[in-house]
């Protein structure tokens, strides 16, 4: 262990040298291939002629840029194709050739028409990964359904259990489905990539935003399996911890949340209220969940002497979880924020500069880079097709016939 200890530690990002065919659009395929590009992947971004990914036309805008497209779109080469050309289809199908994973989140079936059905792409080359995400699933009466974030949220159960009560039910402030379901996507990659290293043989892995969540619902669906009782909205309290929520202090409100019984008996001696522990009905984490209500009145008589910012460094040297809520102005000028350099600043093929929030996994205690800003309709397409081996005339003449678009990387007198 002593020895091992000392070893370098490897910098090479752990997916480099892997080549994706990223067919995906608007959220859930895009924030999965933006992960896989934080871990060393190539992303082969390909989108249609025709407004490339929807989400190209999504606000918030910066000028003419979407920041909802830059959001989940860094670190990718762009290459705009006509999909439902002859010339076009086939260059797709030379990308999927030229890729270890092709990624889409087309309804059920839509990628055969487009001439990249799986069990030709399988026949072709056995040891491609093929990832999908759907709405609904494969299967089923709503597998052709188009499906959308909220959607999910309401249909799995996820918006019944999020609000300030039963009356008033809330979606999720992000598409946290679609989120959700990238990060999923890009966990199958992962693991089928793991698979193919030790079979030879790739896979076809697959999600939905239904699947996902589903999947969300954790204890709360496990709670009507098991039980039969349905859970309702409890706003800024915990289904399952007491006192876990948010509390009033003299000035504004902050988050405690106390885990374990050793947290809840500090926190009370913090609060000058040691006998609390002692009370029975607050005696185990069920009876002061129990009597919820109750304590949260106690402890809020105690918190309104001091201020937010005198609690929490006293709540965190005790090491009782706890912090305050903060807008995303107040999130990105936190020291602790600041200090994980989570925002790097990248400039766009015009020039523009654009801060982005970097990927959230780092590798042997090294954090990702930002490789490549989110790339203009067709930024990459003259590299990508060179890297196919097609010539200069090849490629112009794809241009001219308008099968791709290609668009400058650089404009003239700006340097990113």
């Amino acid at each position: 262990m002593g020895e091992n200890s000392s070893l370098p530690l490897d910098s090479t990002p752990p997916l480099e040298g892997i080549r994706i065919l990223d067919l995906s659009r608007a959220l859930a395929g895009p924030y999965a291939t933006a992960l896989l590009s934080d871990l060393g992947a190539t992303i082969i971004k390909t989108e249609s002629i025709k407004g490339g990914d929807s989400s190209r036309s999504w606000p918030p805008f910066e000028n003419e840029h979407s920041l909802y497209f830059d959001s989940t779109n860094r670190g990718k080469e762009s290459i705009a194709i006509d999909f439902y050309s002859p010339a076009g289809r086939d260059l797709l199908w030379q990308l999927a050739m030229s890729a270890d994973v092709v990624v889409e989140n087309f309804r059920p079936g839509v990628l055969a028409t487009m001439g990249l059905d799986p069990e030709d792409l399988r026949a072709s080359k056995p040891e491609i990964i093929i990832a999908s995400v759907s709405g609904f699933g494969a299967t089923g009466p709503l597998s052709q359904a188009p499906g959308l974030d909220q959607v999910a949220q309401g249909m799995s159960g996820l918006m019944s259990v999020t609000g300030p009560d039963a009356e008033n039910m809330f979606r999720v402030g992000v598409p946290i489905v679609d989120l959700v379901s990238g990060i999923n996507t890009a966990l199958a990659i992962a693991a089928a990539l793991v698979g193919r290293a030790r079979t030879g043989v790739g896979m076809e892995v697959s999600t939905s935003l239904l699947e996902t969540s589903l999947g969300l619902g954790a204890f709360q669906a496990q709670k009507y399996l098991s039980t039969g009782e349905v859970p309702v909205p409890l706003g800024n309290t915990h289904a399952a911890l007491t006192p876990y929520g948010v509390f009033a202090t003299s000035d504004i409100p902050i988050i405690i949340a106390v885990g374990n019984e050793k947290q809840w008996r500090k926190l009370g001696t913090l609060l000058g209220a040691p006998e609390l522990a002692e009370r029975p009905k607050y005696a185990t984490g069920k009876l002061r969940h129990a009597n919820e209500a109750a304590l949260k009145v106690e402890l809020e008589e105690l918190l309104v002497h001091r201020t937010a910012n005198e609690w929490l460094p006293m709540l965190r040297a005790a090491a009782i979880p706890a912090g305050p809520i903060y807008n995303y102005e107040q999130a990105f000028a936190d020291d602790q924020v600041k200090a994980l350099g989570m925002v790097e600043t990248v400039h766009r093929a015009d020039g523009s500069e654009l801060p982005l929030v970097r990927g959230p996994i780092s590798v042997n205690r090294v954090a990702p880079r930002i490789r490549k800003a989110p790339p203009s309709l067709g930024e990459d397409t003259l590299a990508v097709l060179a890297g196919l081996s097609l010539t200069e005339d090849q490629i112009a003449g794809l241009v001219e016939a308008g099968i791709v678009l290609a668009a400058p990387s650089v404009q003239p007198g700006l340097v990113p």
